[in-house]
């Protein structure tokens, strides 16, 4: 019997979500997404919780999207539209967002696209100095998600943003963590037990002090990535439909650079 996509664990007062499909780069498959949601679920009908850490086994974090399963979810109902698809795809992993708890991204390996959307609706991340993080979307010929162009703005700044962004680039855990993408960059064996020694942290403190704290940061903020991720999806829909996203993932899953023609 296959072990489940998403393992979950509670120590105390502290819950660890753990992407479990080190095969396929914790890719955004569907059973990846049932696991993660039954898994918020959980942390939210939980009242003692105090602190949830999400990591992943294997080299990556999370890749993002499984370009060989395809980019949208419900492709086969008629009445959902393209736009919609889109957003589907990032739903799940935004369920984060709803967690009154702090949570912490230890990102033991790569995390991109998609993933890196998973780590960056987290409160605070943990990057392995060695591995790669990004928005590699235009690199693939397509819109970012995930609330990326509203999140990345805000946590590394607009110059920097607009050149991880445009570029689609990707940087290591060092870089990440100079750029205040991640609050720390540790060996890759360090993660897990750096992000465990920040929540025993975080669990030290007064638990009703720490759930307003973590709401009051982000109201001050006009904090709204759902609503931008919405928005972006649009856009991204639309990308989807161009030649050069067909070219961008066909060069991807080939292993070879993309050919752009604009159109």
């Amino acid at each position: 019997m296959a072990e489940p996509a998403v393992l979950y664990e509670v120590d105390d007062t502290v819950a660890e979500i753990t992407l479990n499909r080190p095969e396929n780069r914790n890719s955004m498959t569907e059973d990846v997404f049932r696991g993660l949601q039954e898994a918020v679920a959980a942390v939210r009908a939980d009242r003692k919780l105090r602190c949830v850490i999400v990591t992943g086994r294997g080299k990556s974090f999370c890749a993002g999207a499984d370009f060989k399963s395809g980019v949208q979810r419900g492709d086969g109902d008629d009445y959902i539209s393209p736009n919609e698809r889109s957003f589907a795809m990032y739903q799940p992993f935004l369920t984060l967002l709803d967690i009154e708890v702090p949570t912490i991204a230890a990102m033991q390996g790569h995390a991109i696209g998609g993933g890196l959307g998973l780590a960056v609706v987290c409160d605070i991340r943990i990057a392995n100095a060695e591995s790669k993080y990004g928005a590699n979307f235009t690199r693939l010929g397509l819109h970012p998600g995930m609330a990326t162009t509203y999140l990345l703005p805000r946590l590394v700044g607009v110059p920097r943003a607009a050149e991880l962004l445009l570029t689609g680039r990707l940087v290591n855990g060092r870089e990440a963590a100079e750029y205040g993408l991640a609050n720390h960059a540790v060996p890759g064996e360090q993660v897990l037990e750096k992000a465990r020694e920040i929540a025993r942290e975080i669990a030290g403190a007064a638990p009703l002090a720490v759930r307003w704290t973590k709401r009051s940061l982000y109201q001050g903020l006009d904090w709204d990535p759902r609503t931008a991720a919405e928005l972006e999806a649009h856009v991204q829909s639309r990308t989807l439909e161009t030649e050069d996203s067909k070219e961008g993932i066909k060069a991807l899953l080939e292993k070879r650079p993309p050919v752009f023609k604009g159109r």
